[in-house]
Parts: structure tokens; C-alpha cells; sequence
């Protein structure tokens, strides 16, 4: 009886035991791989959290570079800091406007003379078709001074301001839409950045550079249709902005934004190698920030055309 006893016991142990080395050796959890930077084309970029206000990843962040059209940003936002600004008040297309975007080959929004459209009506035609033309009727209604030259000049002077007022310290302006005659118009990745995420801060720009198109009317009844020359919106899922710019001397350029998830990312590229290369730099950026699995890989990326004849910048 008690030989049976022990042999129980010693068994009971053995059980035991072994149960005690399977609770003592679970199954090991797979290693979580962080994503691996992105390589872009652009000579600058930068990547921000514009939610937690962070930086994620950048290159080339302070070296200064011209940057296009993307200037119109702070057209935008110098007009939308406007003391009092009146969304619907008229502005009259002077032929000014027409004979400076031919006179330098520039993008537009083919404004016609003697229309009268709204400030929004212009920020739409400045933000989305890239108009050179709605720029600098922008730039001539909320500058001071007796001739048109005076009043852009001194809206250039509130640019830098304002630039001054954000801490874009390696940013200056030399025009109010990009085209530079002297290559002082230049900006930085985390600037351009900076300067974005104030942008984003206004619900009427936001509304505006997320729109793939739009129709808006002049007061005679005249129709304009521009479309947005920013290819990710529509192509790539939670892109909201923000604006496209391209140069002989700044390359292709682009800042953007998507938000998924509540979480909104703001980047920068500055002299891509291409014109559709500034997208796919964006797109590896967005798919880094929001750890995208790589079956999202920007080379998968399709991107939206724009109809025949839509301006491109």
C-alpha cells in the first residue's frame, strides 16, 4: 500500500511537473519590424506630425531651395490673416493680371478681363490651377499703394512678415506666386512644412486644397472649371492637400497631407527628379508615417489624370 502510494505521488509529480514547463514556455511573439526610412528622389523632404506636432523624418531639412508655386501657400495664408477679411468681397480681373502670365509663360487660371469673381472665388483659382493670374489679383487687392506694382511689392513685404512671425528662418520671398527673377524665393523642407500645418489651420483653405475640382461663377454668368493639379488627392486614400509647384531652378516640388485615422501628416518635397516622382516621394513618406504594409508600396500607385487641357504645375 504504501509502495502504491509513493509511485502515485512520484507520478502526480512528473504531471505536474510537465504542466509546469508548458505554462513556463509559451509561444514567442514575432519581433515588430519597424519601417525602414523612405528613399525619395527629392533633393529635400520632410515628414510632421501635424497632430502631435512632431517631427518623423526629413532630408535635408534647413538647406535652402527654391520652391515654385508652393509660394501660393503663404499668398493664402497672407490673405487669410487678413484683418476682417471678407470671403465675398468682388475683385475685378484687370488685364494687368493676363499680360503677367504671358508676359512670363505662367501657370493660370484664365481669368478674364473685366469678370468680377469673389476672394474665395480667386483662392480656389490660385490653389487648384496653380493661376499665377488669381495670385497676383490676390496680392493686388490686399497690398497698399497707388499703382499695381506698389500694392504686389508690398503684399511681398507682408510674405516675409509673416514668414518672420512663423520662425521660417531660412525662408524669404521674392514674389507672391513663385516666379522669381532673381532666385531670392526660397525655402527650406521644415519650413515649407511649418508654414503648412498654419495653413491647414484655417477651415477655408483646408475645404479648398482638398477639392479635386471645382465650378464657380463669375457675376456675369461666366463659368470657370479648374481642376487640382495635386495628383494624390484621389489616388491616394486620406489625402487632403495641399499644393504642387514646379521650376526650372526648384524642380518639381510638393507639399502635402492626409489624414487617416483622425491623424493628420503634413510633408515636403523640394526638387524631385520628376514631375509624377514628387508623388511617388509623397506617397513612400505617407506609407512610412502611417506604417502602410508594403503591398501599398508607391510604385502600386495610381495616379488621377487630369482631364485634357486642365493646367499642370
Amino acid at each position: 500500500m504504501r509502495l502504491g502510494i509513493t509511485r502515485a505521488h512520484r507520478l502526480g509529480a512528473a504531471v505536474l511537473a510537465s504542466g509546469a514547463l508548458v505554462v513556463a514556455a509559451p509561444l514567442a511573439a514575432p519581433a515588430y519590424a519597424a519601417p525602414a526610412p523612405p528613399t525619395v528622389t527629392a533633393k529635400g523632404a520632410y515628414l510632421l506630425d501635424n497632430t502631435a506636432n512632431k517631427k518623423l523624418w526629413s532630408k535635408g531639412a534647413d538647406t535652402r531651395r527654391q520652391m515654385a508655386s508652393t509660394t501660393k501657400v503663404m499668398t493664402a495664408v497672407t490673405v487669410l490673416g487678413t484683418a476682417k477679411l471678407d470671403l465675398n468681397k468682388k475683385v475685378t480681373i484687370k488685364k494687368d493680371y493676363r499680360s503677367y502670365v504671358t508676359r512670363n509663360g505662367a501657370s493660370t487660371a484664365d481669368l478674364k478681363t473685366g469678370d468680377k469673381v469673389t476672394v474665395k472665388q480667386l483662392l480656389y483659382a490660385m490653389m487648384l490651377p496653380s493661376g499665377c493670374d488669381a495670385a497676383m489679383a490676390l496680392a493686388d487687392t490686399y497690398g497698399t499703394g497707388t499703382t499695381v506694382s506698389a500694392r504686389t511689392k508690398s503684399f511681398i513685404a507682408k510674405m516675409n512678415s509673416n514668414a518672420v512671425k512663423l520662425g521660417l528662418k531660412n525662408t524669404r520671398y521674392d514674389s507672391f506666386d513663385g516666379i522669381s527673377a532673381a532666385g531670392k524665393n526660397y525655402t527650406t523642407p521644415r519650413d515649407a512644412a511649418v508654414l503648412a500645418r498654419k495653413a491647414m489651420s484655417y477651415s477655408t483653405f483646408r475645404g479648398i486644397v482638398k477639392s479635386q475640382k471645382t465650378v464657380q461663377k463669375a457675376t456675369n454668368g461666366r463659368t470657370y472649371t479648374w481642376y487640382n493639379t495635386n495628383k494624390l488627392l484621389g489616388s491616394y486614400s486620406g489625402a487632403v492637400g495641399v499644393k504642387t509647384g514646379t521650376g526650372t531652378s526648384a524642380g518639381p516640388c510638393l507639399i502635402f497631407a492626409a489624414t487617416r485615422n483622425g491623424r493628420t501628416i503634413i510633408g515636403v518635397v523640394l526638387h524631385s527628379s520628376s514631375g509624377n516622382a514628387r508623388f511617388t516621394d509623397a506617397t513612400k513618406m505617407l506609407n512610412y508615417a502611417f506604417k502602410t504594409s508594403s503591398s501599398s508600396a508607391a510604385g502600386t500607385l495610381k495616379l488621377r489624370k487630369l482631364p485634357a487641357g486642365a493646367q499642370s504645375d
